[in-house]
């Protein structure tokens, strides 16, 4: 069986989440507010970091199926 991270409380296929905020923890206190996110299973995912001082992509999705 898989041990990938069960990040939202409800059954899904796919599910992300991109949070504008000073820090990781910041970031997991505020999912922590909305919806159904799991931020327990969240804290095992590590983050990717975007510095803010330049223009870039922030997320991309393609899902088929």
């Amino acid at each position: 069986m898989f041990d990938e991270p069960h990040i939202y409380e409800d059954n899904y296929i796919q599910a992300e989440v991109v949070v504008l905020a000073n820090s990781r923890d910041e970031a997991l206190d505020l999912l922590s507010k909305k919806d159904k996110w799991n931020i327990e299973e969240l804290k095992r995912i590590q983050p990717i970091t975007v510095p803010l001082d330049r223009p870039c992509i922030v997320s991309k999705l393609i899902s088929f199926g």
